[in-house]
């Protein structure tokens, strides 16, 4: 009988294969990518945090700011994408950050976002494997030192950084 494969395979496929190809592609077909992330805080101080399905890690929900779109637009668009997350205030602009570990041409525009609704369970996607409100002090292992790094920014009182 044939050994089922872990889950994970199909992450690392991606991870080796695929998404070097797209930042290849997204290297010389944009001069910028400029990319947005919400700090989701609910009401008893949990953040939200997504993991993907084709990178280790868990990380602030976001993503690209497409052709023709503001950026508060695209940080709505992707909230409810990643975490049925519908704005229903105002989320406050915290920062800019050079991301040079994904190119010399990226930034990402952080949103402390408090005023929402989740109109809905998760249900994992294509892109997103998983998505939960996690309290600070028990963040899973795994989340990336980038999420680790804004959140104590944002919430800890920690030094700001330019770099993601």
């Amino acid at each position: 009988m044939e050994k089922a494969r872990p889950p994970q395979k199909s992450s690392r496929l991606w991870e080796s294969l695929i998404s070097p190809v797209l930042r290849l592609y997204w290297r010389f077909a944009r001069g910028m990518t400029l990319g947005v992330r919400g700090l989701v805080v609910d009401g008893a101080g949990r953040i939200l945090l997504v993991q993907h399905t084709y990178v280790r890690g868990w990380h602030l929900p976001g993503g690209g700011v497409e052709a023709g779109e503001t950026m508060l637009q695209a940080l709505s668009r992707e909230l409810v994408e990643e975490g049925n997350i519908r704005l229903t205030g105002m989320p406050r602009l915290h920062g800019m950050y050079f991301n040079g570990r994904v190119s010399r041409r990226d930034h990402v525009a952080l949103y402390l976002v408090q005023d929402f609704e989740q109109t809905g369970p998760f249900q994992p996607t294509h892109e997103i494997a998983h998505a939960s409100f996690f309290a600070v002090e028990a963040m899973p292992n795994d989340t990336t030192a980038a999420t680790r790094a804004r959140i104590a920014e944002v919430l800890g009182g920690a030094p700001a950084s330019e770099q993601w």
